[in-house]
């Protein structure tokens, strides 16, 4: 949830996300073994989700610049930035009140009616308070008092057609890439001394909203 966000992660992240144009939704800390994670959510002023791969890739170079000069993380970690995605995460007001009458899921922190996961209809969402539609009953919780929501994502037959359409055109393309790289070879042949197909170059890396960091400990904590 937003609220949750530890404050100096949110003073370090969040001026980023403002100056793209975004808004920042939420940030998940993860350890365990190997690097630890830090997952940033952004989204549009809209809560549309409509933020291109590119514009992630940015936002995470610097976000990965800042935290490296922070010192904030001393070992390893695995930066990702993204948008909420199909299953959605609702992290603060307005992220309920934008996916009125969808199917979400939510915990609570403590037990509500003997349970603390729903599963239902938002029906609505006023003054902080989220109006549930769970197994045929009315049931209302608030903000506070949630621990973590997602909408529930239901796939439609417009969803399978579209997928239809996507792989189709990543064949066309495909096939259009290989009939080009054997028209190449082809006039490549043609000419003495230089092997079929030989390129010269490298290829420059395609961006993506994530990024890898290891920050030295500066020094080592004192003891109390």
């Amino acid at each position: 949830m937003y609220r949750d966000i530890p404050e100096q992660y949110k003073e370090l992240v969040e001026p980023v996300v403002d100056e793209h144009g975004l808004e920042l939704v939420d940030i998940e800390i993860t350890g365990g073994r190997g690097p630890k994670g830090v997952r940033v959510t952004v989204d549009t002023p809209a809560c549309d989700g409509r933020v291109d791969v590119d514009c992630c890739a940015k936002v995470s170079r610097e976000i990965a610049t800042l935290l490296d000069a922070s010192g904030m993380i001393d070992a390893p970690y695995q930066l990702e930035v993204s948008s909420p995605g199909l299953n959605r995460k609702l992290a603060r007001a307005k992220d309920f009140a934008a996916v009125c009458g969808s199917k979400i899921q939510l915990e609570t922190r403590q037990p509500l009616q003997g349970r603390k996961r729903f599963r239902g209809e938002l029906k609505s969402f006023e003054a902080g308070l989220a109006q549930l539609e769970v197994d045929g009953e009315d049931i209302e919780v608030a903000l506070d008092d949630v621990a973590k929501a997602s909408v529930v994502y239901e796939f439609s037959g417009a969803d399978f057609e579209s997928e239809a359409l996507v792989k189709s055109a990543k064949a066309e393309k495909k096939a259009e890439r290989k009939a080009e790289r054997q028209s190449a070879r082809s006039g490549d042949a043609s000419k003495p001394g230089q092997k079929p197909g030989k390129k010269t170059g490298k290829a420059g890396k395609k961006g993506h909203g994530r990024h890898s960091g290891r920050r030295k400990r500066l020094a080592e904590p004192e003891e109390e």
